[in-house]
């Protein structure tokens, strides 16, 4: 007799106490929204409970047990992101809020120090608003100027328009690694290689990404990347960038005050080593020590594993999405990219996203719906928004095919109330 083997999904689901509790209580929820927020295993809970518990200290300034504990702690977690993204040195790794403060630490450290008027930064059409805005605010300060590229009818990044639209003038392409609307995943080695020819640094955002497939920012030859725990199955109040370490070096330190300094004196200070530089002030201490507990989890899962399993769901949800009448889904097909992004972007002819979204929440199925932080992008598809189904290594089969149901029914019954 032979029995079933258990997916990836059924695995892990015991360890996120929310879908373990909703199981156990037949009142199942479906989560749907990994893309905006992942749920957190009990390992994250556990670690941020141990450490308010027992370890509570500031880091790097005491001389007591308790301060040693946490400082070992605090800097194992960057140790740990340095070997999640193969970094050449944990000294590359700056603990942010989240991505967004790390892409506004690179626009004000290195872009007010190396842009001026002429100078060119190159973004695309799909950016999240966290990597248009602190651009456009550079922009407005130096005088640098600012350069979309566009997107093919199929959904993905238009490497000839990248290719005509770099030139001598440009400093910086910065661009989304996978799409959090069209879920198309760039082909970021092709374009570092472009931008390097033409003199440009390289930036991604990798919030998308980093909890899906294996990256390699050496392998990618990119010169920054930013990336966000609380899409790492970690804690929120968390994120980094990593940067070339001769970059981190030249530039100048983003905000002032204790432990970014070595000497302060009346007229002038001197900066600390690298990474704390770009440290000011206590950190989010507990939520480091989240992060690299998330980071170790998702590396015991396997990641090609995890790749493998949503590469899987994500055919599967397309092929039934597809079969729905009046639904059109943003972005390449899995069968266009195979590395796409394990998320479906759709808008119904005559139904608002919102509506959708409000009535599957009434019977425990969570989306996203509305811009999703991509309004340029939206308003080139000449929608104000569309409705979204992320998925994860925890997603069951079962629980896109009652997704599935659930929206038709609910399709048709806005339909007839229309």
């Amino acid at each position: 007799m032979t029995t079933k083997a258990n997916t990836l999904a059924e695995i892990t689901k015991k360890d996120f106490p929310l879908f373990a509790a909703r199981e156990n209580n037949q009142n199942r929820l479906i989560y749907l929204d990994h893309a905006a927020t992942s749920q957190k295993p009990r390992q994250v809970i556990e670690a941020l409970q141990n450490y308010y518990s027992f370890n509570n200290a500031n880091v790097h300034r005491g001389a007591h047990q308790l301060s040693a504990k946490a400082t070992e702690a605090f800097e194992n977690a960057r140790e740990i992101t340095s070997t999640f993204i193969k970094a050449d040195s944990s000294r590359e790794i700056v603990f942010t809020r989240n991505a967004t403060e790390a892409i506004n630490l690179v626009a004000h450290s290195w872009g007010d120090s190396q842009l001026k008027a002429g100078d060119e930064i190159l973004l695309t059409l799909m950016e999240h608003h966290s990597n248009l805005v602190p651009w456009q605010l550079l922009a407005q300060r130096t005088g640098c100027s600012l350069r979309y590229v566009g997107i093919t009818p199929s959904g993905e990044l238009d490497l000839q328009d990248l290719q005509q639209k770099l030139n001598k003038n440009t400093r910086l392409v910065s661009l989304v690694h996978i799409s959090n609307t069209l879920g198309c995943c760039n082909p970021i080695g092709e374009v570092a290689n472009l931008a390097h020819k033409a003199g440009a640094c390289v930036l991604v955002d990798a919030c998308q990404s980093l909890a899906h497939q294996a990256v390699d920012v050496k392998s990618l030859g990119i010169d920054f990347l930013v990336g966000s725990s609380h899409k790492l199955c970690g804690p929120t109040g968390i994120g980094f960038l990593w940067a070339k370490e001769e970059l981190l070096e030249a530039m100048p330190p983003f905000l002032g005050g204790g432990e970014m300094i070595q000497d302060v004196f009346l007229d002038h200070s001197n900066w600390a080593a690298l990474p704390h530089k770009f440290e000011a002030g206590t950190p989010a201490i507990g939520e480091a020590i989240g992060m690299g507990t998330a980071l170790e989890y998702l590396t015991s899962v396997g990641l090609d594993k995890i790749q493998a399993w949503e590469k899987k769901i994500t055919h599967h949800l397309f092929q039934s999405l597809e079969s729905i009448d009046h639904l059109k889904i943003l972005g390449p097909k899995p069968e266009q990219q195979a590395n796409r992004g394990a998320l479906a972007t759709f808008n119904v002819t005559g139904i608002h996203a919102n509506d959708i979204a409000a009535l599957l929440d009434a019977n425990n199925i969570c989306i996203r719906s509305g811009h999703h932080c991509c309004q340029p992008l939206h308003r080139y598809y000449k929608l104000s928004a569309t409705a979204r189904a992320s998925l994860s290594f925890t997603t069951t089969i079962n629980e896109v095919d009652d997704f599935i149901q659930e929206l038709s029914a609910t399709i048709s019954f806005l339909k007839d109330h229309s």
